[in-house]
């Protein structure tokens, strides 16, 4: 069975840092395709970044520069460093997985099967 159980998140002022963590069980991190979204609110959910199965990166265009997406092969941990925080990226944040991604250059919400259960992540100005 696979079980993502996410840990991080919180609250906290415009220009600080936060990180998400999301160790995997039951799954492989390593050998598969996986990624971070957010949901806003009152907006659809969005890709965030992604690590494909070799190990290319995609982030999107609103975190490129901010946030780092990587994963602890020894720990089978898939992690979010988010720095420069903005109102904007106030959100709940899901880590996710899946067999294949489809796509090179976007992050495809509907490749993921397996999800983490989302933490809050709330930036105050």
């Amino acid at each position: 069975q696979v079980r993502l159980v996410q840990s991080g998140g919180g609250s906290v002022q415009a220009g600080g840092s936060l990180r998400l963590s999301c160790p995997a069980s039951g799954y492989i991190l390593r050998d598969h395709c996986v990624g971070w979204f957010r949901r806003a609110p009152g907006k659809e959910r969005e890709g965030v970044a992604r690590i494909g199965r070799s190990g290319a990166i995609i982030y999107a265009d609103s975190v490129k520069g901010r946030f780092t997406i990587s994963r602890d092969i020894a720990e089978n941990t898939l992690y979010l460093q988010m720095n420069s925080l903005k109102p904007e990226d106030t959100a709940m944040y899901y880590c996710a997985a899946t067999d294949y991604c489809s796509a090179v250059t976007r992050i495809v919400e509907e490749d993921f099967p397996y999800w983490g259960q989302g933490t809050q992540v709330t930036v105050s100005s």
